[in-house]
């Protein structure tokens, strides 16, 4: 194993403490328990996001925390849900009177803990409501759900829900928009090689040079099948047909697409991914009005890509494009 790290132990506290020395201005870290939060404490009148899961698939969800994003994201160990008093912890430090809402991967792990959170955060008085993100089309019930996986439609709901909740928008009207954002979107990825948990200190799967894994999960679970490396165009074909026919897309729909880097996929790579993503909605009479290359949902250093596509009106593209202020995604400032 081959990584920048310390202890294997410490790596999550230290990456926590690194943000913290980075962003003084713009997040307040706790520890113990630990979760990262919107630097000024709780907006008066504002419904506040809380979001989070297990590490390792920075900058998702403690990059996303600032202005028109969360509030508070809560990590747990790599690739390991948070802990119920974590998550309750995270939500009364943010609750400004207006409610919070809980955006919620769908993991078994992720889904009962902040479930238990809610509980607890409601006998506190606070008015919490939670939206599940199970956007991926690949597979149904995996080794970590019951039911489809949270991948990529999670940062799009958080930038487009948390511009709602900037607008002082209720609690109702916010989390129906996240439920939008969810019901509207579809992902798929895909992993050219594993990753490895510094404290397993092996990586978590095996594949062959030549191999990859077609609808592969972002803790490494395993997707629809495993096959022999194709090219660009075909992987992008694989990934992008299941989505489109699972909602379905349909001619003269607009989209927002995200090509997203898994953690070892070069910016190049991904940029010819979304080369190929665009011929392919142009041949199917999708417009993409918006999209984000980059690396913004990680699993480790695994290499491979997901692509997630939404289904967009007036309504959320004004939210998508409004003021964001995060560690990892600004625009608008």
């Amino acid at each position: 194993m081959k990584k920048i790290i310390n202890r294997p132990e410490d790596v999550v506290t230290e990456a926590l403490q690194g943000m913290a020395a980075a962003y003084p201005g713009q997040v307040t870290v706790h520890f113990a328990p630990d979760f990262i939060q919107r630097a000024g404490g709780p907006v008066p009148g504002k419904v506040a996001l809380v979001s989070g899961g297990g590490s390792g698939h920075e900058p998702l969800h403690a990059g996303f925390v600032g202005l028109g994003m969360l509030d508070a994201a809560v990590p747990g160990a790599v690739f390991t849900s948070p802990t119920p008093d974590q998550i309750q912890a995270a939500t009364q430090a943010v609750d400004a009177g207006a409610g919070v809402l809980h955006i919620v991967k769908n993991y078994t792990g992720d889904t009962l803990n902040f479930e238990m959170a809610a509980d607890l955060a409601r006998a506190d008085g606070i008015d919490v409501e939670a939206v599940l993100i199970n956007d991926d089309v690949a597979v149904q019930d995996s080794l970590y759900t019951a039911g489809r996986r949270g991948t990529g439609v999670a940062l799009i709901a958080e930038k487009i829900a948390g511009a709602a909740a900037e607008q002082l928008r209720p609690l109702a009207e916010v989390a129906g928009i996240c439920r939008r954002v969810n019901a509207r979107g579809r992902s798929m990825g895909i992993a050219l090689s594993s990753c490895t948990v510094p404290q397993a200190g092996r990586p978590t799967f095996e594949l062959g040079e030549d191999e990859m894994e077609v609808g592969v999960g972002i803790h490494g679970e395993p997707g629809r099948r495993r096959m022999k490396l194709a090219t660009a165009a075909g992987i992008t074909a694989m990934l992008l047909e299941p989505i489109l026919d699972d909602l379905p897309f349909l001619a003269g729909d607009r989209v927002l697409a995200l090509v997203n880097g898994l953690g070892g996929t070069p910016l190049m790579e991904l940029y010819v991914v979304y080369n190929e993503l665009a011929k392919l909605c142009a041949a199917r009479g999708l417009t993409i009005v918006r999209n984000l290359i980059g690396t913004y949902m990680t699993s480790l250093e695994m290499a491979g890509c997901t692509i997630t596509l939404v289904k967009m009106d007036d309504e959320l593209i004004a939210l998508w494009d409004a003021p964001v202020q995060t560690p990892a995604l600004r625009w608008g400032i």
